[in-house]
């Protein structure tokens, strides 16, 4: 129901510019303009409230000084029209999706222009029409042949009210931010995006954001979540097993005093198999908070000790290392990481500390409530003793390849973006599957895939699964029987990329580079 302001400032030289376009003239070089662009994308959620009436005319404002400064202003329109809200509404409304958000479009519409605001109705657009959503199911076949779309099992927010996956940032407190329902942790066959192989691209990228605030590029840089380290492996007791840990502190290795394994690392399932009590751990886990709640479970196993010849630590199954993260596995070092101590005095485990502050003596030096996690000289750490930090890093890791028992490595928190949802109302993903197992892109010919058209709109609606003749097909080129992909984008997909369509909203092309340079350059 919330508007997506995007200000965006620039000054250039402007040449062979949208020569069709209203508010943008072409110039000659010497004329150095201002462009500015106050972007619209609300969801359709009805009639206009007075926060609508407050947004808009601020906007509005905004828009019509700008003018009145001499600057070229982009002032379009559009509809953020997919999606679970719009699919439950309709239930509830006992009407067709379609049909009760394209009325809500056109009251909000006559309301708005009743209002008079500057907006530019010629760029309108709706990401429910097939006209824009043609233009994605072309972007997402050309990943999907450039490898950058793949489909795998993976674990997923599940609602079992709403009956779908939900984004990390949908779920609240462990509840559907729509239904409020517990989330279930679900294994689905979903479609991802390799978003992940941009992980270096992106970061480095935000350094020329110059006109972004800075709290924004920090958070950004945050999410990417870039991590320099080292891969270390555990060689698992009487066992031909090894663990493999990354982590950013190798300097603290002789400070290592168990092992925790994610609630789904290989191991933690295998054990679980043969073991009720940690299966029933493991269950009890999916609702925890693991920012709150820390627990653990004891093995039985023990590790080698990878430079500390006949010392053994414990291995634990833990609620709070994530799979996503990482492998899955860290040694825990009590005395240098928060998170490490609470879990030690839980469990009772050894506390060794191995990077002491400057200007303390040794002997004097102890962890008590809070783990000491700055520089320091390192103590108690045999080979490394007596360096600083950064440089017990750099010998440790080198001792760690020498030894062949790890490596260097690089790590980011950022994750494939998983677009798959099991909804009606949304953009339907254009793969089909032929019966001899091949797994085919629609061809660009028969764009767009639309949905199918059903009389009476209910809860059996919900899923494009359960719509026969609609998910029935055949290959184009072989003639055999094939099956529609059932899922639908997540709406994330649609909002993505609409600024760019607002430079020509009816072009048959989804975007011409010569007519939004100026826009993606602002």
């Amino acid at each position: 129901m919330s508007s997506r302001y995007n200000h965006k400032v620039v000054e250039k030289k402007w040449q062979n510019v949208w020569s069709d376009n209203k508010i943008f003239q072409t110039k000659k070089d010497k004329d150095k303009k201002k462009y500015y662009v106050l972007e619209m994308f609300p969801y359709p959620s009805g009639k206009i409230h007075m926060g609508h009436v407050r947004n808009y005319t601020l906007g509005d404002v905004v828009a019509r000084f700008k003018r009145m400064r001499g600057f070229n202003v982009l002032h379009p329109m559009g509809w953020d029209a997919f999606g679970l809200p719009a699919e439950n509404a309709a239930l509830n409304e006992k009407k067709h999706p379609e049909s009760w958000t394209y009325q809500n479009i056109k009251t909000m519409k006559s309301q708005l222009l009743q209002m008079g605001l500057s907006l530019d109705w010629d760029r309108e657009i709706a990401t429910c029409h097939p006209e824009y959503y043609k233009h994605e199911q072309k972007f997402f076949i050309d990943m999907f042949n450039s490898g950058l779309a793949y489909k795998k099992e993976a674990e997923v927010n599940w609602d079992p009210v709403d009956k779908t996956v939900l984004a990390n940032e949908q779920v609240i407190d462990g509840k559907g931010w729509r239904s409020g329902a517990l989330i279930e942790k679900k294994k689905l066959s979903q479609w991802f995006l390799k978003i992940s192989k941009y992980s270096e691209e992106l970061l480095s990228d935000l350094k020329k954001l110059n006109n972004w605030p800075n709290k924004v590029k920090i958070m950004q840089s945050n999410w990417i979540g870039k991590s320099l380290g080292a891969e270390i492996d555990f060689k698992i007791s009487n066992k031909d097993l090894d663990i493999t840990v990354f982590t950013t502190r190798p300097d603290t290795i002789f400070g290592a005093t168990f092992l925790a394994l994610s609630v789904d690392h290989k191991l933690s399932i295998e054990i679980s198999k043969e073991n009720n009590s940690l299966k029933k751990f493991i269950d009890g886990c999916k609702n925890l908070n693991p920012e709150k709640t820390k627990k653990g479970f004891d093995t039985g196993l023990l590790a080698n000790h990878p430079f500390i010849n006949e010392k053994k630590i414990p291995i634990f199954v833990a609620n709070f290392v994530l799979k996503e993260y990482g492998l899955g596995a860290i040694f825990g070092c009590p005395a240098h990481d928060q998170r490490d101590l609470d879990f030690a005095r839980e469990y009772g485990l050894d506390v060794i500390p191995v990077v002491k502050p400057p200007n303390i003596s040794e002997d004097v030096f102890k962890i008590e409530k809070k783990a000491f996690i700055n520089d320091g000289k390192m103590i108690n750490s045999y080979f490394l003793n007596g360096l600083e930090v950064d440089v017990a890093k750099e010998k440790i890791i080198k001792e760690i390849e020498n030894k062949k028992i790890g490596q260097r490595k690089t790590n980011y928190k950022l994750r494939d973006w998983g677009i798959s949802r099991q909804r009606f109302w949304g953009c339907p993903i254009p793969i089909i599957y032929r019966e001899d197992g091949e797994v085919l892109a629609v061809e660009d010919s028969a764009l767009p895939v639309k949905l199918p058209e059903i009389e009476k709109f209910n809860e059996s609606s919900t899923a494009l699964e359960n719509i026969s003749g609609w998910k029935e097909t055949v290959c184009p080129n072989t003639g055999m029987k094939a099956y529609r992909e059932t899922d639908t984008f997540d709406t994330f997909f649609e909002s993505s990329w609409y600024y760019f369509r607002y430079c020509n909203a009816r072009l048959n092309e989804p975007f011409d580079k010569k007519r939004y340079r100026l826009l993606a350059s602002s």
